[in-house]
C-alpha cells in the first residue's frame, strides 16, 4: 500500500476567515485522531493571511478516502464550503 500525501494551499474568503481559524483547531485535532493519519499541518501564510498552506499524509488511499468523507460531513466541511482549494495528491 502506498502512502498518500496532499500538498498545497487553500484561499479563504475574508468573510469566512475568523470562523475558519476557529474551526481549524477542531479540524486539526479530529484529523490527527483519525486512523491512518501520519501528518496534518495547516499554517497561515505569513505573506497572505487569506492563504493557509496544507500538508497531509495518510498511510494509504483508504485512510485518505475516509478522511475526505469525514471532512465532507463535518463542521469544517460547512465552514470551508467557499474555500478555494489548490492541492496536489501523490501516492
Amino acid at each position: 500500500m502506498a502512502k498518500v500525501t496532499l500538498k498545497g494551499y487553500i484561499l479563504v474568503p475574508e468573510k469566512d476567515l475568523q470562523e475558519v481559524r476557529r474551526e481549524l483547531i477542531n479540524h486539526r485535532r479530529l484529523t490527527l485522531d483519525e486512523p491512518g493519519c501520519i501528518s496534518f499541518i495547516v499554517t497561515e501564510n505569513a505573506e497572505n493571511p487569506l492563504r493557509f498552506d496544507v500538508f497531509e499524509e495518510f498511510v494509504d488511499r483508504q485512510a485518505f478516502a475516509l478522511h475526505q468523507a469525514r471532512v465532507r460531513a463535518s463542521r469544517w466541511g460547512q465552514v470551508s464550503v467557499d474555500v478555494t482549494r489548490h492541492y496536489e495528491v501523490f501516492e
